[in-house]
């Protein structure tokens, strides 16, 4: 069958409108009008025979058609993209613009730190991060990669096992010597334990112990939930409480005295570290060349 110039250029302008967010800006990159992007979606739609983006003045966003429309043609493209690289001798090339989806724990601690040399390895290729507590839609939203601790839940989005990283229970100095050391996981009731909400459900994760073969769990209390571990070390800090954290970023918290890690007997539990990507056979040379930079350089940034 013949290839349809109109339906794969149309498919472009629709990949551009779901990465940019709206026709205005869609237009800008691809060196069209306004008026231009909203006639390549419109005779894209009279083609395929379905609405695809339901339009706002200021947004639009895809109909659920335009989802599983969106998610089988895309995969396509950045396959056409890669053809053209390779074609070009430039498949070596990590290039263009690459769209992360990360928490702001791993965002601060751990990929802020990283990306001055990953900007100079990677001379050609520009970051987005969009820092949120949930992973959403990839592919509506245009991601490219995304990161997240905790194992993968069960989804058609690719997962690589990145890292494991220990999980931390500590505290102020100022707070331990008002309030004295918990020795083991029991000696936490009656402290002021600082919880962390999951995103998932909704409610504090459980605090868990590990030494050994022996797990232990700790029915702890406290007044403040959050969100955001940033947030909950920053409290800890101020002397308000106990938490737990994962060890990537606790490190110059630790070796300065601003906190002191507890229970380092029961700190055997450890999180795995995952990046996520769409679902296709080969991922696009720049999430394949940002996930590997993070393996190779994950080990040395979690021992600072």
């Amino acid at each position: 069958m013949a290839l349809d110039g109109r339906l794969l250029s149309g498919v472009g302008v629709l990949a551009s409108v779901v990465e940019a967010g709206n026709f205005v800006r869609a237009g800008e990159a691809l060196g069209l009008t306004q008026s231009g992007v909203s006639r390549a979606i419109a005779r894209l739609e009279a083609r395929v025979g379905v609405r695809l983006l339901d339009r706002s003045p200021r947004s639009v966003r895809l109909t659920e058609e335009g989802r599983l429309f969106h998610a089988q043609v895309l995969p396509l493209l950045a396959g056409v993209a890669d053809a053209a690289d390779s074609a070009a001798g430039a498949a070596a090339v990590a290039r263009g613009r690459l769209r992360v989806n990360v928490d702001a724990w791993f965002a601060r601690l751990v990929l802020a730190p990283l990306l001055p040399e990953l900007c100079t390895r990677f001379e050609e290729l520009s970051l987005d991060i969009l820092v949120s507590d949930r992973l959403g839609d990839l592919v509506a939203e245009g991601v490219d990669v995304a990161v997240r601790f905790g194992e993968p839940e069960a989804s058609n989005l690719i997962a690589r096992k990145l890292f494991e990283t220990r999980i931390l229970t500590c505290a102020s100095p100022t707070y331990l010597a008002l309030r004295g050391e918990p020795l083991v996981p029991g000696d936490l009731i009656g402290h002021e334990c600082l919880l962390f909400r999951d995103p998932a459900t909704g409610r504090p994760f459980d605090w868990e112990f590990r030494r050994g073969r022996e797990v232990v769990s700790a029915k702890v209390t406290g007044r403040i939930v959050v969100n955001d571990l940033a947030t909950t070390i920053a409290a800890c800090v101020a002397g308000q409480g106990i938490a737990q954290a994962f060890a990537f970023g606790l490190g110059t918290y630790i070796a300065s005295g601003a906190l002191k890690q507890v229970l380092a007997d029961w700190a055997e539990e450890v999180f795995p570290l995952y990046a996520y990507h769409p679902s296709r056979h080969l991922p696009p040379k720049k999430v394949r060349a940002f996930i590997d930079f993070l393996i190779e350089r994950l080990p040395a940034a979690a021992s600072c």
